[in-house]
């Protein structure tokens, strides 16, 4: 769960690097909750209709949901491909159809990359480019 609220901490921030856990996790999270909201909706009344006045509080809340939790997820897969050495902009190869999504899965998949890159620091802490210059210098 921590690493679902550092996510919303960092609410639009676009630079930096995010670790494949921060990633994952958010999106597990993200995952559950907009589940839950959407079996509460269905259950309140059996199907999608937004007449009664409990689906629709659900229906809004899960709206509400949805559009507070957008610009996080882009700006953490915006990270998540930083980490990786891609540009941010290769978040819109998801809008090709069919395979652009399947890219996009395969690059949140991969492991970042271990030394310092243009985006900052190793998110691991690992790897850094400090360490590799210590051991070049024994």
């Amino acid at each position: 769960m921590d690493w679902y609220l550092e996510v919303l901490r960092k609410y639009v921030e676009f630079s930096g690097r995010a670790r494949r856990k921060e990633y994952w996790m958010f999106v597990l999270f993200h995952f559950i909750f907009i589940s839950l909201l959407v079996i509460i909706l269905i259950s309140s009344t059996g199907s999608f209709d937004t007449s009664a006045e409990p689906n629709s509080i659900v229906a809004l809340i899960l709206s509400v949901y949805i559009f507070g939790t957008l610009l996080p997820s882009i700006a953490v897969t915006v990270r998540r491909l930083h980490d990786i050495g891609k540009s941010g902009w290769w978040y819109f190869i998801s809008l090709v159809p069919y395979i652009g999504s399947f890219i996009l899965l395969i690059f949140m998949c991969m492991e970042g990359e271990k030394r310092t890159n243009k985006w900052g620091k190793n998110p691991k802490g690992i790897g850094n480019d400090d360490a590799i210059n210590q051991i070049g210098r024994e």
